[in-house]
């Protein structure tokens, strides 16, 4: 952090109270933009590049596209900002091109420096979103624009000023840099503790240790015939009780000594959920139901729980239980499908939708063993091949999730395992609140030395090398 730290510099002061205030509209021009013909736009270099809200970048500009009909031109030392839509009242500095209707030009006069009106416009971004008019869409208009007060130094004030923020900024993005670095690292190590943990290099294994005190150990494979025996005491579905197969074990990786491959649909059932749809909104028996909303890697988040009509004859399938692991049936993203978690019990009475899959254990202890491998590199490789499809796209199925391969260890290693697995990610998600913490610290700072630097009601601004 120490070059976040330095971004709290020694600056120097002067009276903030000497500085003009003016209206954006007396010291600037405005330059709406206009949208140029559609086939005029083009992606490989003709004519003159052409700027849209979508092409805003962290500082300037993205190009990408070009106009041969360019309508309304930004130049260099324009202030750009974004006067339509969710983006409303985003800035960027501005370049040589043409601007489409989602984007206004701010033109400062010869008297003040662009760049000081842009980082003098950042802290008060909020507001003119906030201020934005329209009912579906944000809009800034140019009233808007030319009713924002600013303070007006000399441009020699301006440009010491912008010079000093810059130097600070560029010392808090230093600091930034490093803590993702952190947030990288500490990801990786996150990913290399489940691998390990799952290939059987964490902890001594149940075989070793037998073998070290001279006594026997049920196997995984022993396990997994326990398991299948209880499950079938149990069954008390209809028809002909069925035996789930074993897993296609040809192509998985060969595992520790007393570890056994596993289908996960051997080790406990798997059921789909409720179907959402308006008839539900008229059966009498109302209750919490989990959406895909509420299951993330690992974390349930139960601030937003809706309820939902469930059928007497639906609740022995529907309901959830303690220990219940719950996995998301598709997602947009790649690295978000299958992600799991467990049902700690904090709803005495609640059902599923038809997006969470519910696989509810023979044995509960096997919960926690089964979410780390499923969450590891190694179990992430399976996800995402039953999940993948010839059109691109990415879903689960009962079916798909029941096939899943499992490692099984003996129960006594899976405890061990779990343990271990637990201690070290609990030093990680407490160095991953630090590293959190002080990039939040290092949002409000970059907001501080701006509000530093243009108050004319609080601590000075900065200039360079002044008492």
């Amino acid at each position: 952090m120490s070059a976040v730290a330095q971004a709290n510099l020694n600056m120097g002061r002067t009276d903030a109270n000497t500085w003009p205030a003016v209206k954006l509209g007396e010291i600037a021009e405005f330059i709406m933009g206009q949208a140029p013909p559609g086939d005029a736009s083009n992606f490989d270099g003709r004519g003159t590049i052409f700027v849209k809200a979508g092409e805003f970048g962290p500082l300037r500009p993205i190009v990408r596209e070009w106009t041969t009909e360019p309508l309304r031109y930004a130049n260099t030392g324009d202030v750009l900002i974004c006067v339509v839509g969710a983006t409303a009242g985003k800035l960027n500095l501005g370049i040589d091109c043409a601007i489409g209707r989602s984007v206004a030009a701010i033109r400062p006069n010869a008297r003040t420096f662009g760049r000081f009106i842009y980082l003098q416009l950042l802290p008060k971004v909020l507001d003119l979103r906030a201020g934005s008019t329209g009912s579906a869409q944000g809009v800034i208009n140019r009233k808007m624009l030319e009713s924002i007060e600013v303070v007006l130094p000399p441009i020699a004030e301006q440009r010491r000023i912008v010079a000093e923020i810059e130097k600070q900024f560029t010392r808090l993005d230093a600091g930034i840099a490093a803590l993702r670095r952190v947030q990288a690292n500490l990801k990786r190590y996150r990913a290399s503790v489940l691998k390990a943990a799952c290939e059987g290099r964490l902890v001594p294994t149940e075989a070793e240790l037998a073998k070290a005190e001279d006594r026997k150990y049920e196997t995984g494979e022993e396990l997994l015939a326990r398991i299948l025996a209880e499950r079938r005491k149990n069954w008390q579905g209809r028809g002909k009780y069925k035996v789930p197969g074993a897993p296609a074990t040809a192509n998985l990786a060969s595992l520790p000594e007393g570890w056994a491959w596993a289908r996960l649909e051997q080790l406990g059932v798997t059921y789909g959920g409720l179907t959402k749809n308006p008839k539900r909104a008229k059966l009498p028996n109302q209750l919490p139901y989990l959406r895909v909303a509420n299951v993330y890697a690992n974390e349930l988040r139960l601030d937003d729980i809706e309820q939902i009509g469930v059928a007497a004859s639906e609740l022995d399938k529907l309901l959830v239980r303690k220990g219940d692991l719950l996995i998301v049936e598709g997602n947009g993203s790649r690295n978000q499908i299958g992600r799991l978690a467990i049902w700690d019990g904090s709803i005495e009475t609640c059902v599923h939708q038809n997006h969470l899959i519910k696989v509810r254990l023979q044995d509960e202890s096997m919960s926690k063993w089964i979410l780390y491998w499923l969450q590891s590199p190694n179990g992430r490789h399976f996800v995402e091949l039953v999940a993948s499809s010839t059109s691109g796209l990415y879903t689960l199925s009962v079916n798909k999730v029941g096939d899943l391969p499992i490692p099984l260890p003996p129960l006594n290693e899976q405890l061990r395992i779990v343990a271990e697995v637990e201690r070290r990610l609990s030093i990680v998600e407490e160095l991953e609140g630090v590293a959190s913490s002080n990039l939040q610290r290092a949002v409000r700072l970059r907001r501080s030395i701006l509000q530093r630097a243009f108050s004319k009601n609080g601590d000075a601004p900065i200039t360079h090398g002044r008492p």
